[in-house]
């Protein structure tokens, strides 16, 4: 009994080290596209916004469920305008921790901020984004924020 739990544990140690292994890489790879998000959407380029997202995506935010299934789907949508009249000028990362990771999916609790033209603070607000690798291209796959 003795030898097989310590087989066992050092079975476990084993797989362990394996996932940590993967994770730094797919940690980097969420980072680089959560950066190009942030980028894109300040820069109010909808169709490089669109390309950080993997399809069908979903977005849960102001009490409801958006799915686009392409790209262009999304590219067609209207979002900076609205998002002017409240101020908006660009928006931030505040704080990005990971939350679940695996070869292929990671999970990042995120706070970002938005900014006004004199980048003084309109808001401030606490979301998830979960970034996958589909067919070995990273994306956020869904996003769910307690924003408006």
């Amino acid at each position: 009994m003795k030898k097989l739990t310590m087989l066992i544990v050092m079975l476990m140690a084993t797989n362990s080290w394996s996932a940590e292994k993967e994770q730094p890489r797919s940690v980097d790879q969420a980072m680089k596209v959560l950066d190009s998000f942030m980028y894109s959407f300040n820069a109010r380029d909808m169709d490089r916004w669109s390309d950080t997202l993997n399809y069908p995506h979903v977005r849960l935010a102001g009490g409801k469920v958006t799915v686009w299934k392409t790209k262009e789907d999304h590219s067609a949508t209207t979002v900076f305008p609205r998002l002017v009249l409240t101020g908006w000028d660009h928006s931030a990362w505040v704080s990005r921790e990971v939350i679940l990771v695996s070869e292929k999916k990671v999970h990042i609790s995120t706070i970002f901020q938005r900014f006004d033209k004199e980048n003084n603070p309109i808001g401030k607000y606490q979301s998830l984004y979960i970034v996958t690798n589909d067919q070995g291209r990273w994306g956020v796959q869904a996003r769910s924020s307690l924003a408006p």
